[in-house]
């Protein structure tokens, strides 16, 4: 946050990222929870609503976007306060699979330490 009016700076991140879906059921099952659970700000319309899209969707990616949140991605920045998010913009879709180009990424990253990123609600 800037001390300063007129001085803000804004960054905008782009994050790309295939998953493989194991059990669509389960991923499913949580986002209904989701849905479903009190502090979700719907109401009874929009929750049978986004319930019957989630169930619909056999690739899972409306059951994905449920179950991630804006604030997720704040945890890979590491050690870094003076940040706020002001807006977060989230898509899935179906996917091919990992490119070629992907998994030669794969091995850049081998000893990256992800430890202390818990994802869990």
């Amino acid at each position: 946050m800037s001390d300063v009016s007129g001085t803000e700076r804004y960054l905008r991140l782009t994050v790309e990222l295939t998953v493989e879906v194991q059990d669509i059921a389960a991923l499913q099952a949580s986002a209904l929870k989701e849905i479903n659970h009190p502090d979700a700000d719907l109401d009874d319309d929009e929750r049978k609503e986004q319930a019957e899209l989630v169930s619909a969707d056999d690739t899972g990616a409306t059951a994905l976007q449920w179950l991630i949140e804006p604030d997720h991605v704040l945890g890979l920045i590491e050690h870094v306060d003076q940040i706020e998010p002001r807006e977060a913009v989230l898509g899935v879709e179906p996917s091919d699979g990992p490119s070629d180009e992907d998994e030669d990424d794969d091995d850049d990253h081998v000893g990256h330490d992800h430890a202390g990123h818990d994802h869990k609600h």
